[in-house]
């Protein structure tokens, strides 16, 4: 874990900071200039006095207005172009009601972007002969068991990358639960497949959190340890840590903000730690600018190649074909002709180009990460804001500038396609609403529901009785008030309150008794 810095940034939002071992050869090269023509701290005032690349004349103000339409409290974005930084700086601030501002050194919950840094790991381990990419995972696992004996036996580590394994989305195993991460993969063994292996794409977190165990299990080091030692440290990423655990010690940290009641106000972080893996890592922009560079530059750092060029290019070799429902809504305003995934990549044709890229989303924190490779281009957006969408908006902007695209107000298109959205799903629970039956009562006195029902996978739900209501506690992430809404059918208000609401369903046995819960598609039976 890397201690809080005593040289603190710029708070102006630019790269007083470090260098990383990634740009030093192209600094040493301007200061070799420097001494030739004269003068180095005079020609070092120069070089800081230099304007932004003309591709991005006007961005800075483009981000300033984005902010303020998509009420996001603090942002940082980075370009790299050619192996340099070309533009880095922070907005905003990490809390509202603080003063403390964002800069380029600022930390924030990169969320879904950890899934490449976990393949290039893995792709390490590949070039060292550890492992291969289509060895089945119970040759290093072999505890490791879904629900088909057929199918644990078939899932390679490439499946575990690729969202392919017929495991359907499984995230209420850890998110907002109390669990460790080989408690939570054990339990997959009790969740029926959604699909045949390889056949569909289906996003999968815990299958990343497996990845990082097969990690630990052929390096012999936790995958903290591997990506601390073999990716952060030769990257000179010191802001970065692999998990959330030592936040607490760190300067210089963001907080998650989300909307609620139409008012922006700070949450409670969501740990990601029980599947780091899968979108543990926090950074900063100025490390993940080190990080794309590195990307872009075939998996050399400092002269020094990390990984082979093979690998390197299977991390972007397209693996799974991405249909409509498991894309970016954006995709309706890029019009893709194609969109797969690779090995912790979503990817696209855009203006004839592939981009390959990946957002990171968890409570109140946004991020995204975009490279278009042939033309040696990144973007990377963290912003302190629950799914801060305007990350899509300047990501296109980058592009077309770069790509000489005509000038166009992505913010705004994307304002408004996000807001058709919003309406949808207004429309869905007015619906809702409407389908409720009026006059009902629960079936029981309210006492008779209170009790603990249990699921193999998903574990214990308690239900107890209080001041006249009942309450649900499915972990610490979900707990909150259960209002009558029809029958035996009762809402879940949870106390998060940005974790919306939830319908659950008490089932009677052949007795009368109540004897089940269904809640989340899943039923847990009665344990009392």
């Amino acid at each position: 874990m890397t201690p809080a810095r005593s040289l603190s940034p710029d708070p102006s939002g630019s790269t007083g900071r470090p260098v990383p071992a990634l740009v030093r050869s192209h600094v040493f090269r301007l200061l070799l200039c420097a001494l030739l023509l004269g003068g180095v701290l005079a020609s070092l005032s120069r070089l800081s006095a230099q304007p932004s690349p003309a591709p991005l004349d006007g961005f800075d103000e483009g981000v300033r207005a984005a902010m303020t339409a998509w009420r996001v409290p603090g942002l940082a974005v980075a370009v790299v172009k050619d192996g340099d930084i070309v533009f880095a700086k922070g907005y905003g601030v990490r809390t509202l009601g603080s003063e403390a501002r964002v800069d380029t050194a600022t930390r924030f919950a990169i969320g879904s972007t950890t899934k490449a840094m976990t393949a290039v790991a893995l792709g390490m381990l590949v070039d060292g002969g550890l492992v291969g990419w289509d060895e089945p995972v119970i040759h290093h696992l072999p505890w490791f068991a879904l629900s088909d004996a057929h199918a644990t036996r078939e899932i390679t580590i490439r499946d575990l990358l690729t969202h392919r394994t017929g495991v359907g989305n499984t995230d209420y195993l850890w998110y907002g639960r109390e669990a460790t991460t080989l408690s939570i993969i054990e339990r997959l063994r009790y969740v029926e497949l959604e699909t045949s292996v390889r056949s569909h794409f289906s996003y999968q977190n815990v299958m990343y959190a497996a990845a990082g165990e097969v990690v630990a299990a052929v390096s012999g080091q936790p995958w903290s340890t591997v990506v601390q030692t073999r990716i952060f440290d030769p990257l000179g990423m010191d802001d970065t840590i692999p998990t959330a655990a030592s936040l607490g010690e760190l300067s210089n940290v963001a907080s998650p903000h989300a909307e609620i009641d139409g008012s922006i106000e700070v949450i409670e972080n969501a740990s990601v730690d029980a599947i780091p893996a899968a979108g543990a890592v926090w950074s900063s922009v100025a490390d993940m600018a080190a990080w794309m560079i590195f990307l872009l530059d075939g998996g050399v750092t400092d002269g020094r190649r990390l990984i082979s060029d093979e690998t390197h290019r299977e991390l972007f070799t397209p693996q799974t074909i991405v249909g409509p429902d498991g894309f970016y809504p954006t995709a309706r305003l890029t019009e893709p002709n194609r969109t797969t995934y690779s090995l912790g990549f979503f990817q696209q044709d855009y203006a004839g180009h592939q981009v390959d890229f990946h957002t990171g989303s968890i409570d109140g924190m946004a991020a995204l990460l975009g490279l278009i490779r042939s033309e040696r281009l990144g973007v990377y957006v963290l912003a302190n804001l629950d799914h801060a969408e305007l990350r899509h908006a300047l990501m296109y902007d980058v592009f077309d500038r770069y790509l000489g695209r005509p000038a166009r107000d992505w913010s705004t298109d994307l304002q408004a396609l996000y807001a058709d959205l919003a309406r949808d799903a207004e429309a869905r629970r007015t619906a809702d609403e409407a389908a409720r039956v009026a006059g009902t009562t629960p079936s029981h006195d309210l006492a008779d529901y209170a009790g603990t029902y249990g699921d193999p996978a998903y574990g214990a739900v308690t239900i107890t009785l209080g001041d006249g209501a009942l309450r649900a506690d499915f972990g610490p992430g979900f707990s909150g008030r259960l209002a009558h809404w029809h029958y035996d059918t009762f809402r879940a208000e949870w106390d998060a309150a940005w974790r919306g609401t939830a319908l659950l369903t008490f089932r009677l046995d052949s007795l009368g008794r109540v004897a089940q819960l269904t809640a989340n598609g899943r039923t847990f039976d009665r344990q009392d």
